[in-house]
């Protein structure tokens, strides 16, 4: 048989055997407790750094979102430099003079596009805008700019002589007896409409200076230079005004549509404007017209058997 331990031992070791495995509970949970607390700060710590972020985002769109709407939502800016007396003046008077309700007779003219709708060179809207485009550049349009330009200088520099000459040339500039009928008819209700109702200091003088009749685009040179209307805006409108009665003679004798008038018009802006800026800068000898079969059928409509317009 074996020797069994004392008692006493048995308890001591039983007793260090307990102490020992309650140490080693304890130890596990101080562990535990220092590794959740370890995560817990972690956590909290990036927590923390996650709410300062996003307090730094807020802040910064905040920042960036404020004048976006105070520059939607505030007025528009004022016009560095607002309209002058006189500025606001010829702005009035041109846009009164050269509109399709001033008394100039415009309306029954079509300056042979009555002709041409009839031969077929003009058929619907596209060819319409190659007639006129041809006109404005390289037909009348050009010649009337010029001689509206030669005009306005003249009576601007008080220059007499060169003003008759100007208006007896271009009276002698009309390739037809309808078409001189046209634009003397213009020039005169032109004049005697603004004469009537606006009054101009030296007017009549310059009118007499002439010396005979006077055709549409030396009458609206004459007229805006003896108001003080500055050239260039006077030619955009001049232009403006001879090309939109060419498009109401084609859009009825097409016939077209209201938009597509339109469409030809804006279609021709840029010849408009590339026009008057040739016309400004030209003298008397530039004068010339290569549209022959425009000018034909200014002739020929003098004797279409059956016709809508005087021209």
């Amino acid at each position: 048989m074996q020797p069994r331990m004392p008692r006493t031992i048995m308890a001591t070791a039983m007793g260090i055997t307990v102490t020992i495995t309650r140490m080693t509970t304890v130890m596990r949970i101080i562990t535990m407790t220092t590794i959740v607390t370890t995560i817990t700060r972690i956590m909290t710590t990036i927590i923390t750094m996650m709410d300062i972020t996003m307090m730094i985002i807020a802040t910064t769109s905040i920042t960036t979102a404020i004048p976006m709407l105070m520059t939607t939502n505030s007025a528009p800016p004022v016009e560095a430099r607002a309209m002058s007396e006189a500025e606001t003046a010829a702005l009035y008077r041109l846009m009164t003079w050269l509109s399709p309700a001033f008394p100039v007779g415009a309306f029954s003219y079509s300056s042979g596009i009555e002709w041409a709708v009839e031969a077929g060179d003009i058929a619907d809207a596209a060819t319409l805008r190659d007639w006129l485009a041809a006109m404005l550049t390289d037909g009348a349009g050009f010649c009337d700019a010029v001689f509206l330009a030669q005009t306005h200088r003249a009576v601007s520099s008080h220059d007499d002589a060169l003003l008759r000459d100007i208006a007896e040339l271009a009276a002698a500039f009309v390739p037809s007896r309808e078409r001189q009928l046209e634009t003397t008819t213009q020039g005169r209700a032109f004049i005697d409409t603004t004469r009537a109702a606006w009054t101009c200091e030296g007017l009549d003088e310059i009118i007499a200076a002439c010396g005979g009749p006077i055709v549409y685009p030396v009458a609206v040179g004459l007229v805006s230079a003896a108001h003080g209307i500055p050239l260039q805006p006077s030619m955009h409108a001049f232009l403006h005004a001879v090309v939109s009665n060419w498009i109401s003679a084609g859009a009825r004798l097409v016939p077209l549509g209201q938009t597509d008038s339109q469409r030809v018009l804006a279609q021709l802006e840029a010849d408009v404007a590339a026009t008057a800026r040739r016309a400004i800068a030209a003298s008397l000898d530039d004068l010339g017209s290569a549209t022959f079969r425009a000018d034909l059928a200014g002739l020929r409509h003098e004797t279409q058997y059956t016709r809508l317009f005087r021209s």
